[in-house]
């Protein structure tokens, strides 16, 4: 036991499910979700909760999400029974083109790893601009008291676990390369020791910054000034032999940043309406259109085996659309609604046999034309995509939800650290496509000046006659869309309670030749069946940690006698926590739900 331990200095108790009232957290940390709960115990709703979550996250997941990233923010208003959302997403810096990562020397894409550890792969941060604009238009406290859990976090530090030492040492090498970095993370040139105190006092003096000067601090003041040094300069250490390129971002890119405020995207699934987010991110339009492919078939009647393919295929041909038609809908026309179409998706849906598998990469369809869902070809394949990222989701006593993905792209980012201001920068932009991916076809996710790269996030809201009743998101790239449309499909057609949802092993197929899965799907009784029809398995890459795990689910469901069942990782990502503020009863009176928000 270290002397910190000895000290008294333990997390919060983790736990994977809580069910109760008056309100609701659950996220990959109990240091986050607590943060959140003390802000729902002190009578803030559920997006103050959110806030204060997603900047406790900041501290004790930097390698995931910070001030330094950007996200998506769905909010579920009780008092209007609206779904809005927030697209916070991080933008180029106007002198991007299409060509920016093209070597002019060779024509061809600059090599991936150069790209990820560089000032060029640096978007705009988008996170501090979410929150500052989720808490003006639905909060009740002001960003100041929002922040202020975190940076005590900050400021007294948190205990060092496995999965924190984990990443640091799968990010080892490049975060040696730069000196701010290797000073923050690498304490004294070392990996930091479990069971230890880890502490940063540069990320609680920007936090106090932000609470005094508010959002301006980056965007118009001495907080972005910094940032821009940095993307122009990387502070590379002496001795390393890395190839770095400076970023192109100046401080009139911040000074012109700003939240989209957007419609979700909506479709409905066995008499559910089912909200997510909207282009620039492909999530909401994805596992839309495979629910709506789902829905020709009755998976509740089909053994486990049957409904997994007809999954897998759903989403093999969802994300043959969404590689050739979703960008950021102020540079490209993105035809969302032909996507999320029902009579779109039921032309989709004849591709599937209900005993051979498609081959992938299947060629994407036009839902503007019709009759041309059910014509199969070759496509290309869906292109690198980070696989980090955070979620969280919220609850308050008078039924208000949000659910909020957040990231700064890549475990670790760009692995470079603003000198003195302890948070890490995204490499978002290498989620653009470098190259279009099929010769002399329009890709709508090129860079370019101002825009935003297109996602995968996919916070979900799903409602039942207008009340919510699920919420649900998930880190992990691409694979966020099939890991929250596997949740889905796990919890509305197969019968899974959430938890028993969340805990189930994963497969994930994204128009690949081969589909990634988790150990315990290798395992399992349906592989053999689904490699008879063609399916052909391979591992899932270690991402988030050394074990291949897909996805870390955070989600919530509203229960029929009223209570609330928070829902996190059991094991993947070391477990999340679930946090509820009445454990054990529905803690919602008259008066709370009519009260003030």
């Amino acid at each position: 036991m270290s002397d910190d331990q000895a000290a008294g200095l333990r997390p919060p108790a983790k736990q994977p499910v809580a069910v109760g009232g008056g309100g609701a957290v659950s996220s990959v940390n109990p240091y986050a979700s607590q943060a959140g709960l003390d802000m729902l115990r002190r009578g803030g709703n559920a997006v103050d909760a959110a806030v204060a979550t997603a900047a406790a996250l900041g501290v004790v997941e930097p390698y995931s999400a910070g001030i330094g990233g950007g996200g998506y923010f769905v909010h579920y208003d009780a008092a209007t029974r609206e779904v809005t959302t927030i697209d916070g997403r991080e933008t180029a810096p106007a002198r991007m083109r299409s060509d920016s990562f093209v070597d002019a020397g060779t024509g061809k894409p600059i090599p991936f790893a150069e790209a990820v550890n560089s000032g060029l792969s640096v978007g705009v941060p988008g996170t501090p601009a979410t929150w500052a604009k989720a808490l003006k238009d639905w909060g009740t406290v002001p960003l100041s008291s929002a922040l202020k859990p975190a940076t005590r976090l900050a400021a007294d530090g948190f205990v060092v676990n496995d999965e924190f030492r984990a990443q640091t040492a799968m990010n080892e090498d490049r975060f040696r390369d730069f000196t701010s970095t290797a000073e923050l993370f690498l304490p004294n040139g070392e990996l930091p020791v479990v069971g230890s105190r880890f502490r940063n006092p540069d990320l609680a003096r920007t936090y106090r910054e932000l609470a005094r000067e508010g959002v301006g601090a980056l965007y118009r003041g001495s907080i972005g000034r910094d940032v821009v040094r940095t993307v122009q300069k990387p502070p590379v250490a002496a001795g390393a032999d890395r190839v770095v390129r400076a970023g192109l971002m100046e401080r009139g890119d911040l000074a012109g940043y700003s939240t989209v405020r957007r419609d979700p995207t909506r479709t409905t699934y066995r008499g559910l309406d089912v909200f997510s987010m909207a282009p620039s991110s492909s999530g909401g339009t994805t596992v839309g259109e495979a629910l709506n492919i789902l829905e020709n078939f009755d998976l509740s009647k089909e053994d486990r085996t049957q409904a997994l393919h007809h999954y897998l295929e759903a989403g093999r041909i969802a994300f043959a659309d969404r590689n050739r038609w979703v960008g950021d809908p102020a540079f490209s026309d993105v035809p969302t609604q032909g996507l999320l179409s029902k009579e779109f998706a039921k032309e989709r849906a004849c591709l599937i046999s209900p005993d051979t598998a498609l081959t992938s990469p299947l060629a994407p369809a036009d839902p503007s034309g019709a009759g041309t869902g059910c014509t199969p070809g070759r496509g290309s394949e869906e292109p690198y995509e980070g696989p980090s990222t955070t979620h969280l989701v919220t609850a308050d006593r008078w039924g208000n939800v949000v659910s909020y993905t957040l990231t700064i792209e890549q475990t670790g980012g760009s692995a470079i650290t603003v000198p003195g201001r302890g948070f890490l920068l995204n490499n978002e932009l290498t989620d653009f496509n470098f190259t279009p991916l099929t010769e002399g076809v329009p890709d709508p996710n090129l860079p370019g000046p101002g825009k935003r790269p297109r996602s995968s996030m996919s916070p979900t809201i799903v409602l039942h006659d207008g009340k919510p009743m699920l919420a649900v998101g998930s880190p992990g790239g691409a694979t966020i869309i099939t890991t929250v449309l596997q949740t889905l499909v796990n919890r509305l057609d197969l019968g899974l309670s959430l938890p028993e949802a969340v805990a189930a092993p994963r497969i994930s197929q994204r128009n690949r030749a081969t589909t990634e899965a988790e150990p315990a799907f290798l395992d399992s009784p349906e592989r053999a069946t689904l490699e008879s029809l063609g399916h052909r398995f391979v591992l899932a890459p270690s991402t988030f940690t050394p074990s291949p795990e897909i996805g870390a689910v955070a989600a919530l469901e509203f229960l029929p006698d009223g209570r609330i069942q928070a829902v996190a990782e059991p094991k993947r990502r070391g477990g999340g926590s679930a946090m509820v503020l009445h454990a054990g009863r529905a803690a919602t009176s008259e008066a709370e739900r009519l009260g003030s928000r």
